[in-house]
C-alpha cells in the first residue's frame, strides 16, 4: 500500500485540480497511479459529468458513469456541507472506520483527495485530520493565494505537524482572487523550513499543463508513492 493524501487548507482551494493534474501527468510518464475521492459533498447525479469525481476519472482515462463514480467515491452526499452535516440531512451517518478501511484496502500507488479542509468534520466525532492520521500516510497540503491564505495554510500545517503527520510538500494553488502567486510563496517559505513549497499557476485546465511545468511536483509525489 502506497498512499498520498491530498489535503486542503480549506474548501474550494484546488485539491481536485492538483489531484487530477498529478494523476494525468504521472500516468502520461508511465506511472500506474490511481486517484480516489472517497467522500464528496454537493454531489448531484444529474450533473455527474462536471463533478470533482468525474475530473479524476477523466484524468485516469476512465468513463464517467454511475458505476465508475461509485467505484472511487462511495460516500456521496447532496448538500454542499461538511460530510456529517450533509449525511444528517439524508438521515444517514458517516462511518469513519469504514472510510479508513476502504482506503487501506487499495493497493498500488494511490492518491486520496480529502474533503474540505484539514480540520473539517468528517463524521460526528472525527475530522479530516483524524482520517489522515488513521491512514498513516504522507500529505500534500494545498493552499491558496487569496487574502488570508497564508494564515490558513500555516494553521493547517501546524495542525498536521501536531499530530505527527508527514507533510511532503505544500502546493500554493493560485486562487481566482489572488494577492500574487510568487509573493505568497515567498512569504510562506520562511515559516515552513524543511518542506517543499511549490507554486502552481491556474492559468489553464489540468489537461493543458505540460509535464515539464510540474517536474518538482512529480518529484515530491513520486517519493511518497514509491515508499
Amino acid at each position: 500500500m502506497s498512499l498520498l493524501f491530498i489535503a486542503g487548507s480549506g474548501t474550494d482551494i484546488g485539491k481536485t485540480y492538483v489531484t487530477a493534474l498529478l494523476t494525468r501527468t504521472l500516468r502520461a510518464k508511465g506511472h500506474d497511479v490511481h486517484a480516489l475521492k472517497p467522500v464528496i459533498s454537493g454531489y448531484d447525479p444529474t450533473t455527474m459529468d462536471t463533478s470533482d469525481t468525474a475530473l479524476l476519472l477523466t484524468a485516469m482515462d476512465d468513463a464517467v458513469d454511475e458505476h465508475s463514480i461509485a467505484a472511487i467515491s462511495p460516500w456521496r452526499f447532496a448538500a454542499p456541507l461538511a460530510p456529517n452535516m450533509a449525511a444528517r440531512i439524508e438521515d444517514r451517518t458517516v462511518d469513519f472506520n469504514a472510510i479508513v478501511s476502504w482506503c487501506k484496502a487499495h493497493s498500488g500507488p494511490v492518491m486520496i483527495e480529502g474533503v474540505g479542509g484539514v480540520m473539517s468534520p468528517l463524521s460526528d466525532d472525527k475530522t479530516v485530520l483524524d482520517w489522515i492520521v488513521g491512514l498513516t500516510c504522507p500529505v500534500l497540503l494545498v493552499g491558496g493565494t487569496y487574502l488570508g491564505a497564508i494564515s490558513h495554510t500555516l494553521t493547517a500545517l501546524a495542525a498536521l505537524r501536531a499530530r505527527g503527520v508527514q507533510v511532503a510538500g505544500i502546493v500554493v494553488s493560485e486562487s481566482e482572487a489572488s494577492i500574487g502567486l510568487a509573493e505568497t510563496v515567498d512569504a510562506l517559505k520562511p515559516f515552513v523550513t524543511g518542506v517543499a513549497v511549490l507554486a502552481l499557476s491556474r492559468a489553464g485546465a489540468p489537461e493543458q499543463v505540460r509535464l515539464d511545468q510540474v517536474a518538482d511536483l512529480h518529484a515530491v509525489a513520486l517519493q511518497c508513492l514509491a515508499d
